[in-house]
């Protein structure tokens, strides 16, 4: 079958299976992410602050940037489309300033590299799909007035710290989109950026 046509059918087996009505904005998002895992409890967890779709399509327009906190994740979003408004996709986990200052202060890597993101300037959103350390730190840079995300995508996977550091970054005065809960991944992340960037073109 044609590719194209696989996808089609995919997501019309997607809103058969669904049997509900979902918000109308948040919708392609959310079957987005279930094509990407063959998972219908994101329909249930994903939760989305007021307007942040909005918000989100408002940013990629306006050729806002992505940070994320994987390779993995940075290799799923669409560049090109991202590009075509302006923008590009930052992971800074494998570089080797952010490695020696997290090693030195017995941090992670991935505080570490929110940090290194804090100094390029407001005009980013960021897709953390792995490192609930990632999210804390973010939170924490937010609440010190040292950072100010356009959007933030919350859906480390995991089983330590991952359900709080969620529900963490949701006390924040942020725009976000979070997977509650255990579930996520570096590819949910892709899979919410990529329903984003679709959605401007």
């Amino acid at each position: 079958m044609d590719p194209q046509k696989i996808e089609q059918r995919s997501f019309e087996i997607i809103e058969q299976e669904l049997k509900r009505e979902l918000d109308p904005i948040q919708k392609p998002v959310i079957k987005r992410v279930i094509h990407t895992t063959a998972d219908f409890s994101y329909a249930d967890t994903l939760c989305f602050s007021p307007q942040a779709v909005e918000k989100g399509l408002e940013a990629i327009r306006g050729g806002a940037s992505i940070v994320t906190d994987t390779n993995m994740g940075k290799a799923g979003i669409s560049k090109q489309t991202l590009a075509g408004f302006g923008g590009q996709v930052h992971c800074f986990m494998a570089d080797a300033d952010v490695a020696g200052e997290a090693k030195r202060r017995g941090v992670t890597r991935a505080a570490v590299s929110m940090e290194k993101a804090a100094g390029l300037g407001e005009n980013f959103i960021f897709a953390i799909g792995n490192a609930p350390t990632a999210l804390i730190r973010l939170r924490e840079l937010i609440d010190e007035g040292r950072i100010h995300p356009r959007l933030v995508i919350g859906v480390p996977v995991g089983f330590v710290n991952v359900a709080e550091a969620k529900e963490y970054l949701m006390e924040a005065d942020v725009p976000y989109i979070v997977a509650r809960g255990r579930k996520g991944g570096s590819n949910v992340a892709a899979a919410i950026c990529n329903a984003l960037l679709y959605q401007c073109v």
